[in-house]
């Protein structure tokens, strides 16, 4: 007999979801690009959704059509370049940039504001703190869904659905001319920009914690599996989508109270202090707190997982390792990791959209091995050179591919090569059976 979740479970594991989403860039970066694509708030906003809400969604489907982890993704890979790729991703999402971000996004946004002086020491004891928080919310890896789902992001979920109605209600402005590159590519100045939130990553390897949850609740026939992770996804999508959209509208509205602002945490502290007043950072510190925990939890938690998978150092032992390893990184400072984490992000994204599009082509693929590595390999090469562009590396002889001037290089060579390597494999194959 099949075991089934409750609706109350299955709600509790789509919030999980959303909130393993929802962190610090999430929160960051819609603001201000709505601020900066003012009249053309649309185009940059369907953009933005397109890599960080569809691209995830797209990616939680993917594992479940997969089988449920990273080892069905790549089992067309060779071993060691899959894990290879994992490691990155992990690395990427854990204790270099996204882990370390929620942390200092929560300090500068949520506790910052509060002293009106500040040091380095604040900081560092700061980031300890939140990290010690976030250990112990990972510590017991099969209460995921308990203590995140049905806890903590309700709490934040209120506290968002209260941010967006004060701000369709009461705006704080109108949409001014739109700036930089969203006054002429608006729509593929969006779609980079949400590469920032680093989801697509983070649904590669949320899928596996998704699984786990759900094994302690009894479910581990497969097909049930993939129905449970494509109902979270979906429900995860729709808080995203609310929640981006809400911060667009809010950043498009806002240069009468945070002009000229240069990040989203600056423009959405101002905004948020005009709509509340002197509850206003009260309300902000709750939000943006909860968000940065709960993201760092599921991010701990999948890198502890994923860790002692490939190693004999237990679960635990890893949490407290990436907790400690984040706690430090997060000293760098905001803007030096946002920074030092775009060109890593134009080098990686363009990979793991590769992979989820090579799961979904999967079935039309006669020689699945060759086209996954081809198709691999094409990606990555040119994901480096938008990646090299980004870091300020003189590639400009490169400048006559398609899209390579706004960031996109890689995509079409990589479409090109996926549609080609399924028709070269399949008269590899029937080559094969007529020499047979």
């Amino acid at each position: 007999m099949k075991q089934t979740l409750k609706l109350t479970d299955i709600i509790a594991l789509g919030f999980m979801l959303f909130a393993f989403f929802l962190g610090a860039g999430n929160i960051i970066f819609p603001p201000l690009a709505g601020q900066l694509a003012g009249e053309n708030l649309f185009p940059a906003m369907v953009g933005f959704l397109l890599t960080a809400v569809g691209l995830p969604l797209v990616t939680i489907i993917a594992i479940a059509v997969a089988g449920g982890t990273w080892e069905h993704m790549a089992r067309d890979l060779p071993i060691k370049v899959a894990t290879l790729i994992a490691v990155l991703i992990f690395i990427v999402i854990g204790p270099a940039f996204a882990a370390p971000r929620t942390g200092l996004v929560a300090y500068e946004m949520a506790i910052k504001p509060l002293f009106t002086e500040v040091s380095q020491w604040h900081l560092t004891l700061f980031s300890i703190l939140f990290f010690v928080a976030a250990t112990f919310f990972s510590w017991s890896q099969g209460k995921l869904i308990d203590v995140i789902g049905k806890m903590l992001t309700p709490a934040l979920f209120i506290g968002l659905i209260i941010l967006a109605v004060a701000v369709f209600v009461d705006p704080q402005g109108s949409a001014i001319g739109a700036q930089g590159e969203y006054l002429t590519q608006p729509l593929a100045k969006g779609f980079l920009e949400g590469y920032n939130t680093m989801d697509t990553f983070g649904a590669l390897m949320f899928g596996m914690l998704i699984v786990e949850a759900l094994r302690s609740k009894g479910i581990t026939d497969t097909s049930m599996t993939t129905k449970y992770i494509v109902l979270a996804g979906l429900i995860a999508a729709a808080g995203l989508t609310f929640v981006y959209v809400s911060l667009f509208y809010l950043g498009a509205t806002s240069a009468g109270v945070a002009a000229g602002a240069d990040n989203g945490g600056v423009v959405l502290s101002a905004y948020v202090q005009a709509l509340f007043g002197p509850y206003g950072q009260a309300v902000l510190s709750v939000i943006v707190l909860l968000a940065c925990l709960t993201t760092a939890t599921g991010i701990i938690s999948a890198c502890a997982d994923y860790f002692s998978s490939l190693t004999k150092i237990t679960y635990k032992q890893w949490v407290i390792i990436n907790a400690a390893a984040c706690a430090l990184v997060a000293n760098i400072g905001l803007s030096q990791l946002i920074s030092l984490s775009v060109p890593v992000l134009f080098a990686l994204y363009p990979v793991a959209i590769a992979m989820v599009a090579l799961t979904f082509a999967r079935k039309f693929m006669a020689n699945s091995r060759l086209t996954y590595r081809v198709v691999i390999a094409v990606a990555l090469v040119f994901a480096l050179l938008d990646a090299a562009k980004v870091a300020g590396i003189d590639v400009s002889a490169f400048d006559a591919l398609p899209l390579f001037s706004v960031g996109m290089g890689w995509l079409l060579p990589t479409t090109a090569t996926l549609i080609v390597m399924c028709f070269v494999g399949k008269s590899s194959a029937s080559l094969a059976e007529s020499n047979a």
